[in-house]
């Protein structure tokens, strides 16, 4: 028989009784109100549709779930774990060749759920099977769309909570004109001065996640979830922000587990009338069910919110993932000025219209040397993020900023006083995100274009020289185990064995001379194989702005 009990709140709830009783006289869900034939098929569209973008349903992501070293874990595994999308795409991801803007997949896969409804529908019909209410069927759709987005959430949540998805500026950045950033990288940049409300954010889409974990407040996570998301959706049209899709989702998942409570909000709320909430839940009498049950809650929250608190704190002291996590030379860091700069032995004079002669230059706390001149070039409109473990595809600090920015990522040899500089612009930037689906926080090119574009490039390339002398990698030392040893992780060890042979960038060499980095020397040859001769002279530049309270990295 039906249990049905008022809890303390006023909620009604309907259980299954703890007897088992046969399908064909089911007497619980008898009790309950028949559904309407258009809320039958209305359902049957949601079914297909809500499981079909909420279970991961890429080869790649189950692949990657298996190889995980769970011993050496970094955040982003677990990140990756909750980041997925999926959906239906037979039609490349696009709708008559376009994109819809990101949506494309949503499309395809609301037509596939339209079309599955209707011969699910049909074959009722035909077999003239008993009218049958989803009420078991609606309940576990609720939980795969609450848990799906809780996860998700609570792994977006924490790169707020831990300021790393919007990084306080670097010294690079700062000296850029407002004029020569994008509008996305003026967002992002005015969010990352303010780091405490950063965490305010993170605080407000952990705590929506972690309520959709739990049955009773799910409609205050879900209202929590479609406010915070909905700004960022808008945001992102807004200063075009490239995770209005990852964010859409949300949405979409929050106002999915608000449409049963709608009409009872507004009864409440609006009309002022009396409401008793009615809710059925399944039985979990058996001990098998409730253990099973309270073993899998209990092992989702130790991951999401215990074990990815630590490994995304973690990589907030030791290992930022949007900025390079191996310091800087100590003795180099801050603002300097050209004050003479030869090219070939020539002396160029300082003029703010030369397109060769570097107007100023800085060397970051980790290993980012950086100058600006009079010329432009080409512009990451990426957002930095994804997943690159080596330093030099840590973009942020050079995306979205023109102006003749340029940004090199060096290797220093101190016992030799040497630095070797590669370009952090690629013309085809790595693969950044590692599993398929919804976009998050990322921005690189789609796969099977950059693997095209890569074979493309690959035939001018030629074999890549030893650039950096045996005697100086060992006095350099291995990069990939230059940080705080908690940092160290399978993913980390992978990305930098995987490191191309025959990888394209800019490089320079150049000597430094100095006794306290308030004067340095440097002397080369730069990029395009001219020798350099420039005297830099150090400036304490007064910013309006404070330094960050929270600051990432451990330099």
């Amino acid at each position: 028989m039906a249990q049905i009990t008022h809890t303390l709140s006023g909620e009604i709830v309907i259980r299954e009784g703890a007897a088992q009783v046969p399908p064909a006289t089911d007497a619980t869900l008898s009790q309950l109100p028949a559904w309407k034939e258009y809320q039958l098929i209305l359902f049957r569209i949601a079914f297909i549709f809500f499981i079909a973008i909420s279970v991961p349903n890429s080869a790649e992501w189950y692949k990657q779930l298996v190889q995980l070293n769970w011993f050496h874990l970094n955040y982003r595994d677990l990140y990756d774990i909750a980041r997925f999308g999926s959906g239906i795409n037979f039609l490349g991801n696009t709708i008559f060749g376009s994109q819809l803007l990101g949506y494309a997949n949503w499309v395809t896969t609301l037509l596939v759920a339209i079309g599955g409804s209707l011969i699910w529908t049909v074959v009722v019909k035909v077999r003239k099977l008993p009218r049958k209410e989803y009420y078991r069927a609606a309940y576990w759709l609720r939980v795969v769309v609450r848990y799906r987005a809780g996860i998700g959430i609570i792994g977006f949540g924490f790169t707020k909570l831990l300021p790393l998805q919007m990084p306080y500026p670097s010294l690079g950045i700062l000296n850029t004109n407002f004029g020569d950033l994008t509008a996305q990288k003026i967002y992002w940049l005015s969010i990352g001065i303010v780091p405490w409300y950063q965490v305010f954010a993170g605080v407000v889409e952990i705590t929506a996640g972690t309520l959709l974990f739990f049955r009773k407040t799910t409609t205050l996570g879900a209202i929590l979830l479609l406010g915070a998301l909905g700004d960022i959706v808008y945001v992102n049209f807004a200063y075009d922000g490239g995770v209005h899709v990852y964010s859409s989702y949300f949405v979409l998942l929050s106002a999915f587990l608000l449409v049963n409570d709608v009409p009872k909000i507004y009864r409440l709320l609006v009309q002022e009338r009396f409401t008793v909430p009615v809710n059925f839940y399944p039985s979990f009498s058996q001990p098998w069910l409730k253990y099973t049950r309270i073993g899998l809650k209990s092992l989702t929250i130790f991951l999401f919110l215990g074990v990815l608190f630590y490994l995304q704190y973690i990589n907030f002291r030791y290992d930022p993932y949007k900025q390079p996590a191996v310091a800087g030379v100590k003795e180099l860091r801050g603002n300097y000025q050209v004050t003479e700069f030869r090219i070939n032995n020539q002396v160029i004079p300082y003029s703010p219209v030369d397109t060769v002669r570097w107007q100023e230059a800085t060397f970051e706390d980790w290993s980012t040397f950086t100058f600006r001149v009079n010329k432009p070039h080409p512009l990451d409109l990426s957002n930095g993020g994804g997943d690159p473990q080596r330093d030099v595809n840590r973009t942020f600090e050079i995306t979205g900023l023109a102006g003749g920015q340029r940004a090199f990522h060096y290797y220093a040899d101190e016992v030799n006083k040497v630095l070797y500089l590669e370009d952090k612009y690629k013309p085809i930037p790595d693969r950044r995100n590692r599993t398929a689906g919804v976009g998050g926080d990322g921005g690189a090119v789609p796969d099977k274009v950059a693997e095209r574009a890569m074979s493309r490039q690959s035939v001018k390339k030629k074999t890549k020289e030893k650039w950096i002398p045996a005697e100086a990698l060992k006095n350099i030392g291995d990069e990939a185990v230059k940080i705080n040893p908690l940092a160290l992780s399978a993913r980390r060890a992978k990305d930098y064995a995987a490191t191309p042979a025959n990888e394209f960038r800019k490089r320079f060499i150049v000597k430094y001379t100095t006794a306290d980095g308030s004067h340095i020397v440097l002397s080369g040859v730069d990029e395009n194989k001219d020798s350099i001769y420039v005297v830099l002279d150090r400036v304490n530049k007064q910013y309006a702005l404070s330094r960050s309270t929270l600051q990432a990295g451990n330099y």
